[in-house]
């Protein structure tokens, strides 16, 4: 009810009187309008970088002005609804609904990933051994020129790495390294990474993996090894851009290893 009340006092401060029924109309039609812009920008940044129209700076700003827009729209939006609400019938609802949820959603795209960003660490390099690290071979030359280096950051990651994720480590299965190497390179299929290298007699395998929006490329390492009762896998995902990955490594990382470790889809 108290909401309610507020609505309206907005409604009659922003557009008072009774007989503005058409324009309301034309306003929430134009805050509609404006939240399909901001939706269209806002999946444009991403795409846009993906297939090299624009760098990542003009893909960020694109982003954050379509975040500004989604914003003014759910204002614009809100206002026209309180409105109109009021009225019966209620005609031109919808569009003011509309302009409300997709100006919402577009705002709080970059809004969550900021909220991401702020409760991990700003690291961009996760591996299941920290104290020696699987190295990128095959994959470096592609890397040239990226900002970020293949070189694993030492100890100052390692302990930021323990203290956010420290379930991330190993995995030990009762296989035979080859077929604990076959059932990784299934793995990895499964999950739709780009396989750059395959070296059974190493047990190293290479991948490219990429973000769903952006279309980050992120590299992958993963290494199998004899232990006792069979083998351990070792893997590492490191970006190529951006000084925190915003948990997207560690994501990959478990989702992978427990892709092994379930053998779903075993080769």
């Amino acid at each position: 009810m108290v909401g309610g009340k507020c609505l309206s006092l907005v409604a009659d401060l922003f557009l008072p009187g009774a007989g503005i029924l058409l324009p309301v109309r034309r306003v929430a039609a134009l805050g509609l309008a404006l939240a399909l812009l901001a939706v269209a920008g806002a999946v444009g940044a991403g795409v846009g970088f993906r297939f090299d129209l624009w760098s990542l700076r003009p893909a960020f700003s694109l982003l954050r002005w379509s975040a500004y827009g989604g914003i003014s729209a759910a204002a614009l939006s809100i206002i026209c609804a309180a409105w109109i609400l009021r009225q019966k019938p209620y005609s031109g609802l919808f569009p003011s609904l509309a302009g409300l949820v997709l100006g919402l959603a577009v705002a709080a795209v970059p809004y969550s990933h900021l909220r991401s960003a702020r409760s991990v660490p700003a690291i961009h390099d996760i591996t299941t051994d920290l104290d020696d690290p699987p190295p990128l071979v095959a994959i470096l030359p592609l890397r040239a020129g990226a900002p970020n280096t293949a070189a694993y950051g030492g100890d100052v990651v390692a302990r930021q790495q323990r203290q956010a994720y420290p379930d991330i480590g190993p995995l030990f299965i009762t296989l035979e390294p080859t077929e604990a190497f076959a059932r990784a390179l299934a793995a990895s299929e499964q999950l739709g990474w780009e396989i750059v290298a395959a070296v059974p007699p190493e047990g190293r395998i290479e991948a490219i993996d990429r973000t769903f929006w952006f279309g980050f490329k992120d590299d992958v390492v993963v290494r199998i090894r004899a232990a006792a009762g069979g083998s351990r896998i070792d893997v590492r995902s490191v970006s190529r851009v951006g000084r925190s990955d915003v948990g997207t490594n560690a994501r990959r990382v478990r989702r992978f290893l427990e892709r092994v470790q379930s053998g779903a889809g075993d080769y």
